[in-house]
């Protein structure tokens, strides 16, 4: 049971919302989040402080969990106008992204360059697209992310128990299987096979935010095979068994053989010179996931291409192989 008034202007007045059965177990700041497009973070967050969100009449944190049956207070609010869309490829291409489709999840193989939520400069993502195209689906969820850079399978729940099963599954780190495709400087060793180097996130002075191996960081754990080499650059397989900011090109860079393409972590100098040829993307591809069964719901494998230049640069290398 629900109540709000508003405006056609993007103003709501106060609104009484019952929080259903699908959102039971979301954070108090992500179901804002979802329900507010077009407010700021940093305002959601303001509102929720200064105790105008209620949560069965009492004041709540951010990180509250939110239970089935709940009444939510929401305070007015101006909803601003979306701006226009850089990504009006992705707004238009959502659906032929769609590698694998169920009642409870799609798999889409995200292009390089698009940011899989809006946000940080950008409008609308990959998740904001898909919601705008399926107004019928009225619970889809990012499962996990992938950097802006990165290519390839990216997983949406359609139906909240399901996203829990797939995020339990991912925190045990045992049977969802990640594999990247990545192109990367140097000739890495046929034998360095595992990387595990702790990683922690850092803050620059210029307010950008990286990762870093460093002592006391979280244990973050890559396996690694190589696919390829020519002396001056390698295609690995890569599969992270922990999930932690950037861990395989954080890895990467930490043991000497930087992802090609990676403007926070590259070679500049060397790519600049790729890129003059053509090269102007991250060389990082999410090529392939393995689900195991979970609930009801069978075991899906699923595979998505990687685009033109990733393919191409591949070729160069295979064609001058110094295995």
């Amino acid at each position: 049971m629900s109540s709000q008034s508003s405006d056609t202007s993007g103003s709501y007045g106060v609104r009484h919302l019952e929080i259903e059965e699908n959102f039971a177990g979301q954070r108090v700041d992500n179901y804002l989040l979802r329900l507010l497009k077009g407010v700021p973070r940093s305002r959601i967050y303001r509102i929720v402080r200064k105790g105008e969100v209620r949560l069965n009449g009492k004041r709540v944190k951010p990180d509250t969990r939110l239970k089935a049956g709940d009444q939510i207070r929401i305070p007015p609010i101006r909803v601003s106008e979306r701006e226009p869309s850089r990504n009006y490829n992705l707004e238009k291409n959502i659906e032929k992204s769609i590698v694998y489709e169920s009642n409870v999840m799609l798999i889409i193989n995200k292009p390089p360059g698009i940011a899989v939520h809006g946000g940080s400069g950008v409008s609308v993502g990959v998740i904001e697209s898909l919601r705008q195209a399926r107004p019928q689906d009225k619970h889809l969820e990012l499962v996990h992310r992938l950097d802006r850079g990165t290519s390839g399978c990216l997983m949406i729940a359609k139906k909240r128990a399901y996203l829990k099963l797939l995020q339990a599954e991912l925190h045990r780190k045992v049977r969802l299987k990640k594999l990247y495709q990545v192109i990367v400087h140097g000739n890495w060793p046929v034998r360095k096979q595992h990387i595990n180097a702790p990683i922690a996130k850092n803050l620059l002075q210029s307010g950008e935010r990286v990762s870093r191996v460093q002592e006391g960081g979280k244990e973050s754990i890559t396996e690694f095979s190589v696919i390829s080499r020519n002396g001056d650059y390698s295609v690995l397989e890569a599969m992270p068994v922990t999930g932690r900011t950037h861990q395989i090109r954080v890895h990467c860079r930490h043991a000497g053989y930087p992802v090609v393409g990676d403007d926070k972590y590259g070679f500049k100098d060397a790519d600049s010179k790729l890129e003059a040829r053509g090269y102007k993307r991250l060389m990082l591809h999410a090529a392939k996931l393995v689900i195991p069964a979970l609930g009801d719901q069978p075991a899906v494998q699923v595979e998505a291409p990687a685009d033109d230049q990733f393919i191409r640069l591949i070729s160069e290398i295979k064609s001058i192989n110094n295995n």
